[in-house]
């Protein structure tokens, strides 16, 4: 449920915005050109046509809505932005090369004294003043307040500071990916001016929640009405119709956690996703991908060379990693192996598999990636040492179509259902698809590779966060949420997202709390491979895992650090990716678990707060002898013969149970056309030698 004192800070916030916005650009107060004349009033208007005279209708482009974080800090917001502008004058001499001689002289001015100006030909400057000298011609990009305070002594006569509404991204680059970013509806018409023309060019969302939420972004134009006298003379100026800004768009994600997770992804590695999910409420709390891009880049208009060092960049910056990219989750996947499992009694919480360096199976030798064996262990310490053998045995035993179900329950094979431009479907591959794809079925070998997270299988870090959180949660699939509430211009919720549930799992809940446990030794023991993740505050629960990925020649890697904290009641489920350069040795102990803890730690005060179970009430004590005051307020017995109101209505809930109603779950989106991109296929002949250290 969305807060109430929460809701009411962020109504004041869209308040005020709303009210910063009108009090500076309210009237759309244009600074004049040192050499106007003086305006006259409307009564000197002439009833004559002549050529000077004119009545004109323009369009005010509506500020655009805010987008903010879950406590209304803004990430996307409308400012104050100046374009200069040249006023030409009515002359009496009009011939061509005068006009263009008077503005070529003036425009001279503007060398050195703004970086982006526009250049104009010859044919455009007489044109504009033929058809449209009324009205100024933009000969500069947009320039902020600060630079336009700068040059406007400067400017001299025949220009004026044109104040236009301006996109921009007080984080930058923060959360790029998601936000998105504006760009121009069109260009300024030319020729004639027509009813109703736009002051400025109009923009709309093109990615993103820009793109996916403009309509409820895009506000109410206003309308300006300027008269002119048969001298060119401006005799009246008014604006008949006030711009109304756009709504709020609220999301989920904290931004003081998403500064944080980009900062330690950026210390962490080159390349890399983090996510952090409430395991409660399903909402997205963190998503972000590393590298980024400054948003702020495509305002008002991205030039071709930034666009194409963007676009070309071997790193992909453009690429949201955390919910764009499919990759093979790895020893992250085996708590789902484990859970199948236990919930089918292939093995219970004693159950003891012996753990050799290597098993075959077929033709085909799988090792395990200490290359030493584990002896006679148990599903806890399988988890905590992440000993492949025991996984390929028992991923056999409890057959693919088990763990592969399950997986899908947890969200695996399809899209969040995220307002996300590009989301990644993943892949949890079936005989069907088998067929199709590697003309077999899933054979042994299949299954062994599938068991440890490796083969066909495909997740996003966002997938794999949200499976996390399914397991913390135990009973159920929690519905994501990244969009909060949408408010309208006067902070007034206009529609509310709740939590929900997406799937029941349908699990033991013996099962989930063996797994659990085994997840927690995976960060408390002393063989565990993610100690690296520990936390001075609370228990935490994670697995690491490490895959090859990407082409064969290139010899990449990822690591993998996954989980959810805290080991009882968790709040939090995460997932951190660590994209491994070619060649170079990786494993999620040593690289990803890390950047958990370096998240986890800074964020103590917080998460306490959070996660700390309710204090008790307190015994009143008296002070002379020490024993409970006897005027402080006592429980009074209820004879066993008497019920309550509140008794009554919960038994009448009980009785009609089957009247309440229940979220459903959401139907899987349709398939892309193309497959995903997909790990290296193993035959069944093949040694699989994971030559990579897990911890």
């Amino acid at each position: 449920m969305v807060n109430r004192s929460s809701l009411c800070r962020l109504m004041l916030v869209s308040s005020l915005a709303t009210a910063a916005v009108h009090a500076q650009i309210g009237g759309l107060p244009v600074s004049a050109p040192a050499d106007a004349p003086a305006a006259k009033s409307a009564s000197d208007g002439s009833i004559l046509t002549r050529k000077d005279a004119r009545a004109i209708t323009l369009k005010i482009p509506a500020p655009r809505g805010q987008i903010v974080d879950r406590d209304g800090q803004p990430i996307a917001q409308s400012i104050i932005a100046y374009q200069v502008g040249l006023q030409f004058r009515q002359f009496e001499n009009a011939d061509r090369d005068f006009v263009v001689n008077w503005a070529r002289t003036r425009l001279q001015v503007l060398n050195g004294l703004v970086k982006n100006p526009i250049s104009k030909t010859d044919d455009e400057l007489y044109d504009h003043y033929r058809n449209r000298r009324w009205l100024p011609l933009l000969v500069s990009g947009q320039i902020d307040e600060k630079e336009a305070k700068g040059i406007e002594a400067r400017l001299g006569a025949g220009f004026l500071l044109h104040p236009v509404y301006r996109r921009y991204y007080p984080a930058e680059d923060l959360a790029a990916h998601i936000i998105g970013y504006t760009g121009s509806v069109g260009k300024l018409p030319t020729g004639p001016i027509n009813f109703n023309e736009p002051l400025w060019e109009e923009s709309e969302g093109r990615a993103g929640l820009e793109k996916l939420y403009d309509s409820q972004l895009n506000g109410e134009p206003g309308m300006k009405r300027l008269l002119f006298d048969e001298n060119g003379n401006k005799l009246l100026e008014e604006q008949v119709k006030r711009p109304r800004p756009g709504g709020t768009v609220v999301t989920t994600l904290n931004l003081k956690w998403q500064k944080l997770a980009e900062s330690v992804l950026k210390k962490g590695c080159r390349r890399g996703a983090f996510v952090v999910v409430d395991v409660v409420t399903g909402e997205v709390l963190v998503m972000a991908s590393r590298p980024s891009f400054d948003l702020n880049l495509f305002i008002p208009g991205v030039s071709e060379k930034d666009y194409a060092a963007l676009r070309d960049d071997v790193s992909q910056p453009l690429f949201g990693r955390a919910f764009q990219s499919a990759y093979p989750p790895a020893s992250t996947f085996k708590p789902i192996v484990a859970l199948a499992a236990l919930n089918n009694g292939i093995v219970n919480e004693n159950t003891e598999i012996y753990c050799p360096a290597a098993v075959q199976i077929g033709n085909a030798v799988f090792k395990n990636w200490s290359k030493t064996p584990e002896g006679n262990i148990d599903v806890r310490r399988a988890l905590a040492r992440s000993c492949n053998p025991w996984f390929y045995q028992v991923g056999i035993d409890v057959g693919p179509s088990a763990f592969l179900n399950l997986a899908r329950r947890l969200g695996y094979g399809e899209r969040t259902g995220l307002p996300l431009i590009g989301e990644t479907q993943g892949l949890v591959p079936n005989d069907e698809w088998m067929m199709k794809n590697e003309k077999r079925r899933i054979l042994d070998g299949d299954t062994a590779n599938l068991s440890i997270g490796q083969g066909v299988l495909l997740s996003s870090p966002l997938q794999v966060a949200q499976g996390m959180a399914a397991i913390a949660n135990g009973g159920a699939l929690p519905k994501l949420q990244l969009i909060r509430q949408i408010q309208d211009t006067k902070g007034r919720v206009v529609s509310v997202n709740v939590p929900e549930r997406k799937n029941w799992l349908g699990l033991d809940p013996k099962a989930v709390e063996i797994v659990r446990d085994g997840m927690n030794d995976v960060v408390e023991k002393p063989y565990g491979t993610g100690k690296g993740a520990g936390l001075s505050y609370t228990t935490i629960c994670g697995k690491t895992g490490t895959a090859q990925w990407g082409p064969p020649s290139k010899e990449q890697r990822l690591a993998w650090f996954a989980g959810f904290l805290p080991h009882d009641n968790p709040r939090y489920a995460f997932a951190v990716l660590y994209e491994g350069r070619p060649g170079e040795t990786v494993s999620g102990g040593r690289m990803a678990a890390p950047m958990v803890r370096n998240f986890f730690e800074p964020l103590k005060d917080d998460i306490k707060e959070i996660i700390e179970p309710p204090k008790k009430a307190l015994v009143v004590v008296d002070e002379a002898d020490g024993e409970a005051a006897e005027d402080a307020p006592k429980a009074e017995a209820v004879p066993e013969d008497e019920s309550s109101p509140q008794d009554e209505q919960d038994s009448s809930m009980e009785e009609n149970d089957e009247k309440v109603l229940r979220a459903q779950p959401v139907d899987s989106t349709e398939e892309s056309e193309k497959p995903p991109v997909r790990a290296l296929r193993v035959r069944e002949d093949e040694v699989i030698d994971e030559n990579v250290e897990e911890p």
